[in-house]
């Protein structure tokens, strides 16, 4: 789950073949547990399920065979290492091979999660930790996580991948967001290589999209002006609703309206995510 995000952010591609990248950028990746001849491809097995190449991927490898952020050298390594590649996302997977602390201590825990927030907000990154949960911790993410209740109230965004029976479920919260359906994920064997897999949404639609997010995200996505009716019908929303979004679109100069139909104002800078 974590490469596939990976390959979403650094290509632009929508992520599990679904959900859009709204501001793609290139992506610092550590994987700790796996060798890199094996990370590169699973890269490239999800880069051709995503129709994209994957030499032309922004995507940096640390390939250090230890790094501990509960080390000072090591933090500052880090550190250099993201101001040079200036990454809109770091994975570290997973928690567990990344400090020699007690998970179950918050004062323990806490000095690494507060490193990984000033990293965030020194860099304006996004940061996915990689991390295993209790055998026994119910369904419910955010007490599932295993070790100090630190690591969820550290959390903006939690995704809990869960196996019953024969499948994949994905169970999503939000510190700012509302919660939504289990979204279903199933595991799919490549053909063009031995033992590649991806995993891949399956069927779900975007969650808590709105008309707004929708039609800005088609519009995105066309080099060709479209007009109202062509918007109304690849959004698949009700036409005075296409109507009234436009013309708040245009009213605040996110998009252009022009006899040749509406485009996105590509000069408008994005707005910051409150």
């Amino acid at each position: 789950m974590a490469l596939d995000i990976a390959i979403a952010v650094a290509s632009g591609q929508p992520c599990l073949r679904h959900y859009p990248v709204q501001t793609p950028g290139p992506v610092l990746l550590y994987a700790a547990e796996d060798a890199p001849h094996i990370v590169r491809a699973r890269l490239e097995g999800i880069a051709h399920a995503a129709g994209t190449r994957f030499d032309t991927l922004d995507i940096a490898v640390i390939d250090t065979p230890v790094m501990r952020l509960d080390d000072a050298d090591h933090r500052q390594q880090l550190a250099n290492t993201v101001n040079h590649v200036r990454p809109r996302l770091i994975i570290l997977d997973p928690l567990v091979r990344l400090h020699s602390r007690d998970e179950n201590a918050a004062g323990e825990i806490a000095p690494i999660l507060a490193f990984l927030r000033t990293l965030q907000r020194s860099f304006a990154t996004a940061v996915l930790l990689v991390h295993h949960a209790r055998k026994s911790g119910g369904n419910r993410p955010g007490k599932a996580l295993r070790g100090s209740g630190e690591l969820f109230a550290w959390t903006d965004s939690l995704a809990f991948l869960q196996r019953r029976k024969q499948r994949i479920f994905m169970t999503l919260e939000h510190r700012a967001a509302p919660s939504h359906d289990d979204i279903e994920l199933e595991l799919v064997t490549l053909q063009h290589g031995p033992a590649l897999r991806r995993l891949e949404a399956n069927g779900s639609p975007p969650p808590d999209t709105t008309p707004q997010d929708t039609i800005i995200q088609l519009l995105k996505n066309t080099d060709t002006p479209l007009s109202l009716r062509q918007i109304r019908e690849r959004a698949g929303v009700r036409n005075a609703t296409v109507s009234t979004t436009l013309k708040h679109l245009c009213s605040t100069h996110r998009v252009i309206h022009s006899r040749h139909g509406y485009t996105i104002n590509r000069d408008q800078p994005e707005l910051p995510f409150a």
